[in-house]
């Protein structure tokens, strides 16, 4: 006899204003809204005065393990990114083959989006070469057909890096990536992944946020004496707490 599954223990429950259940994802608005409310219900959404790892200043900032942490929020919003990446497929007259992420956060979100669509998902991971350079390699046997067309899938686009890094193996293979999705942008002027003699790659984000960041002598959280802590697994700031 199979066992009953069990309810979630925790129920996710957007602030006030947000859309408190599931919603059509390709109503933009909407769909934007449910994003940052699961966002700021899993604490992922945080304000205060963060040292990022670049050395700047922020006041606010994405933890991405605090949503990923939770799966129901985590398979709606690759839902969300499945449906968009699906209706953009159908409209240039193409197919998606395979979905591929970078570790570790694209792992979870590449097998998903993949079940959803229902294709293959692997994972690309970082190795040093002899010269000390880092690269991007699909490892483990993953095979990747010529000409797959490929979505690309990451957690937080900050400078697009690791979806970029994606790229020279599938070229290698030979095979063509028609769009790339994220959970959340922090570039809302990135619309597109560039690489020269290559077509644009359409950038999908479930939620783009403008969040600046300063050097530390122009930060106002700085000047105003609030304390700072370091995110991520550097550890937060005691000051962190949701934001709208």
């Amino acid at each position: 006899m199979n066992e009953r599954l069990i309810p979630a223990r925790e129920q996710l429950t957007p602030p006030d204003g947000y859309p408190s259940a599931p919603v059509d994802p390709l109503d933009l608005d909407a769909s934007t809204r449910r994003v940052e409310g699961l966002m700021l219900a899993t604490h992922a959404l945080q304000r205060g005065h963060f040292l990022l790892k670049s050395g700047r200043h922020a006041g606010s900032y994405v933890e991405k393990w605090a949503l990923l942490q939770h799966p129901e929020a985590a398979a709606e919003l690759c839902g969300i990114i499945a449906t968009r990446a699906l209706t953009y497929a159908q409209s240039i007259g193409a197919e998606i083959d395979l979905v591929v992420g970078p570790t570790t956060g694209g792992v979870l979100l590449a097998y998903e989006v993949a079940r959803r669509l229902g294709v293959r998902g692997i994972f690309a991971e970082e190795v040093r070469g002899e010269n000390g350079a880092t690269r991007r390699e699909f490892r483990r046997g993953f095979h990747i057909a010529p000409r797959s067309r490929v979505l690309l899938v990451d957690d937080i686009l900050t400078t697009g890096g690791s979806l970029h890094a994606l790229l020279p193996p599938l070229y290698a293979a030979g095979a063509h990536p028609i769009a790339a999705a994220v959970l959340a942008s922090r570039d809302p002027a990135m619309q597109s992944l560039e690489s020269p003699g290559k077509d644009p790659i359409p950038l999908i984000a479930t939620l783009t946020l403008d969040l600046p960041t300063y050097e530390a002598a122009t930060c106002p959280h700085c000047a105003a004496g609030e304390p700072i802590g370091a995110p991520g697994s550097r550890g937060h700031s005691a000051s962190a707490e949701a934001t709208s």
